[in-house]
C-alpha cells in the first residue's frame, strides 16, 4: 500500500485476476479500488441532522453549556469517544466522556446514564455508537431537558425512532439505503459530526485545525467493527494506518513497536488480531474506562501505564474465551451427532457474558454456520446471548422473525444481540431452525472458497509486497486466498498444541522452500491431522489453500503462507 494513488499498469497478473474475479476488471475500475482520494468520498456531511446536531454543539460551546458524549463498550465506542475527545481539545473546549459497563448498564444508553449526565451538569449528551434503539431513553432525556443528540450505524428497527433532538444515521429508516455511507462504522459516523462542526466553525470565521489525524481513530474502529471496506470506508481507513507509523498519540502509540513502523503504513491484520482484542479486553472482563483513557492519553507515561493493564486484561480474556469455547465447542459437537445443523446455539449458566461474542465467532469459523451463545443475565430466568453470521445470511433479519420472544435486540446483519426469558429458549431454537430450512445452505454457511490457483513459482516476494497495495483487509476486502497443487510437506511441527508449523518444498524442485503456519490448526472440525496429511501425500497430490504473508521479525522478512487447509486431491 503505498501513500500516493496507485495506477493499475504496474499491478501483477496474478492480482489483476484476483480482481477481476471481485468485479474489478477495467482499468478505471481497478484505480477507484486503488485510489487514495479523499476528494472523491461521498460526502460524509450529507447524513440527515448532521446540520441541526452540530448547530447545537456550537451553541451550547457558545453558552458554555456542559457537553458529554457517551460510548459503547467496543472498540468502535471507544475509539468514537476518544475521536471526539480529541477532537473537542483541539477546539480548546473540555466534554464529560460515558461508557457503560456489560455487567451492569449493558449495551446502549439508559435513563441512569441521563441521571448521571444530569449530575455533572451536562446539558447536551452525544451518543456515539449506540442509541437507536433506546427510544426509553430518548424520552426521559427530553422530560430532564437534555438535549439527546444520537449518532449511530445499527439498524433502526423499532416501531418509531427515538424522539431525540437529532438522530446522525446513516441507517436511520429515512436516510438513502443504496448509499455507501450504510457502511460507516459508529466512529465513522463521529467523525463525519467532526467535519459538520468544523466546517459550521470555518464558515463562520472561526478557524480550526485539521482533523486529518483523527482518521486514526476511524481505522482502528472501522477495521475492528468490521464495518464493510466500501469506497469510502477504504479511504479512510488507508489515510488512517498511514498516521498511525508517526502517530502523535501516546495512546495509540504504546500499541507498536519500531519493526511495526519501519514501512509506509500499518498492517490492518496488526489491529484487527492485536490492537482490537486490547482495547477490548477490559469490557469485556468489567469496565472499559482504561481503554479509553489509553486512547485520550496526553503522555507516554499515563499512556503506558492503562496499557499494561490491557495486556494483563488480554491474558485473562484469553484464558476465559479458550475455557468456554472448549464447553461450547463439545456441546456442538454432541448435538452434530444426532441432528443436521443448520445453526450452533449453546447455552450454559456458567458462560462468562464478557466473552460470548468472541466464541460465537470461533463457532462459525469451526463449523462455517451461524452461531449464537447464550448465558444468564443478571436479572433470574433471563438470558441474553451474542450471535455471529456465516455466509451471506442476514443474521439481523432472521432474529426479527423471532423478536417477538425477545426482551432486547439489535445488531445489523453479522453480529447482533439479544435477551429474553429463558423459558422461551425451546420455541426460539425451533422456530429460527425453521427460519433457516426455507433459506439454501450457500447463502446461510461459510464457503470455502479461493481467490486463484497459483503455482509454487508465483510465491515471491513481489507477490507480497503486491498484496500490500491492496491493503487494507477486512469485511468487503478479504485479504486474497489462493490454492496451489505443485507443492508437497517436507515436515511439520506441532506448536503450543494447537498450531501447525510447516515447510512445504516444489515438487519439481525440491530445494525450493517456503514455511507455512496453520493457528488453531489441530482439533478444528473436519481438518485431517497433519500426519494423516503427509502420509497421503505419498500417494495423492495435496491441495493447499493459503494466504501470503511476511513474517517481521528483527529486521527480517520472512515470506510465510498462512494456511487455512491442505486436501488430498479429490477431497
Amino acid at each position: 500500500m503505498q501513500t500516493s494513488i496507485e495506477s493499475e499498469s504496474t499491478l501483477l497478473p496474478v492480482l489483476r485476476k484476483v480482481l477481476a474475479k471481485r468485479g474489478f476488471e477495467s482499468p478505471d475500475q481497478i484505480n477507484q479500488f486503488l485510489s487514495w482520494n479523499l476528494r472523491d468520498l461521498t460526502p460524509l456531511t450529507k447524513l440527515k441532522d448532521l446540520d441541526r446536531a452540530a448547530t447545537r454543539i456550537i451553541q451550547a460551546f457558545d453558552n458554555n453549556e456542559k457537553v458529554g458524549v457517551y460510548g459503547d463498550y467496543d472498540v468502535d465506542g471507544t475509539t468514537s469517544c476518544a475521536l471526539l475527545y480529541q477532537f473537542f481539545q483541539m477546539l480548546g473546549k473540555e466534554v464529560f466522556l460515558y461508557q457503560p459497563s456489560r455487567f451492569v448498564e449493558g449495551y446502549g444508553i439508559h435513563p441512569s446514564s441521563i441521571e448521571k449526565a444530569i449530575e455533572d451538569g451536562v446539558k447536551v449528551l452525544i451518543t456515539v455508537d449506540c442509541g437507536i434503539s433506546n427510544n426509553e431513553t430518548a424520552d426521559y432525556a427530553l422530560q430532564r431537558d437534555i438535549d439527546l443528540i444520537i449518532t449511530d450505524h445499527h439498524k433502526d428497527a423499532k416501531p418509531q425512532m427515538p424522539k431525540a433532538y437529532a438522530i446522525v444515521n446513516p441507517n436511520r429508516r429515512d436516510e438513502d439505503h443504496d448509499c455507501e455511507l450504510t457502511s460507516l462504522a459508529g466512529v465513522g459516523v463521529g467523525f463525519a459530526l467532526a467535519l459538520e462542526i468544523k466546517n459550521q466553525l470555518d464558515q463562520r470565521g472561526d478557524k480550526t485545525s485539521s482533523i486529518y489525524p483523527l482518521l486514526q481513530y476511524v481505522a482502528i474502529g472501522t477495521i475492528c467493527d468490521l464495518a464493510k471496506l466500501t469506497p469510502t470506508n477504504l479511504k479512510l481507513v488507508r489515510h488512517g494506518l498511514k498516521q498511525i507509523v508517526q502517530t502523535d498519540y501516546p495512546g495509540i502509540e504504546c500499541f507498536f513497536n519500531d519493526e511495526d513502523r519501519t514501512g509506509p503504513f500499518i498492517l490492518s491484520e496488526k489491529i484487527s488480531f492485536y490492537v482490537g482484542p486490547l482495547i477490548n479486553s477490559k469490557g469485556r472482563l468489567d469496565h472499559p474506562e482504561k481503554a479509553l483513557k489509553l486512547l485520550i492519553a496526553k503522555d507516554h507515561k499515563d499512556a503506558f501505564q492503562n496499557y499494561a493493564q490491557l495486556e494483563t486484561s488480554n491474558k485473562e480474556r484469553k484464558f476465559i474465551q479458550n475455557e468456554v469455547y472448549t464447553k461450547a465447542r463439545d456441546m456442538v459437537v454432541k448435538k452434530i451427532t444426532t441432528e443436521d445443523q443448520a445453526i450452533s446455539i449453546v447455552y450454559s449458566p456458567d458462560f462468562h457474558e464478557g466473552v460470548i461474542g468472541i466464541v460465537a465467532s470461533k463457532l462459525v469459523e469451526t463449523f462455517m454456520v451461524p452461531a449464537i451463545v447464550f448465558t444468564d443475565a443478571e436479572e433470574k430466568g433471563i438470558i441474553k446471548a451474542s450471535a455471529r453470521s456465516a455466509g451471506e445470511l442476514n443474521l439481523f433479519d432472521a432474529l426479527k422473525s423471532c423478536e417477538d420472544l425477545f426482551l432486547k435486540f439489535g445488531g445489523h446483519k453479522a453480529a447482533a444481540g439479544l435477551s429474553m426469558p429463558a423459558e422461551n429458549l425451546e420455541e426460539f431454537k425451533r422456530r429460527i431452525n425453521e427460519y433457516l430450512s426455507q433459506i439454501p445452505a450457500i447463502e446461510r454457511t461459510v464457503q470455502e472458497f479461493y481467490d486463484t490457483e497459483i503455482s509454487f513459482d508465483d510465491i515471491t516476494a513481489d507477490l507480497a509486497k503486491g498484496l500490500e497495495r491492496l491493503e487494507p483487509f477486512g469485511m468487503g476486502n478479504e485479504r486474497p486466498k489462493f490454492m496451489m497443487r505443485d507443492a508437497q510437506i517436507e515436515s511439520f511441527q506441532i506448536l503450543k498444541d494447537v498450531h501447525v508449523k510447516w515447510t512445504f518444498t516444489q515438487k519439481n524442485n525440491p530445494t525450493r522452500k517456503v514455511q507455512g503456519i496453520s493457528f488453531n490448526y489441530i482439533g478444528k472440525w473436519g481438518r485431517p491431522h497433519p500426519e494423516e496429511l503427509f502420509d497421503a501425500q505419498t500417494n495423492d497430490n495435496l491441495k493447499i489453500y493459503f494466504q501470503v504473508g511476511v513474517n517481521r521479525f528483527r529486521g527480517n522478512e520472512i515470506l510465510q503462507l498462512m494456511v487455512d487447509r491442505i486436501d488430498p486431491t479429490g477431497a
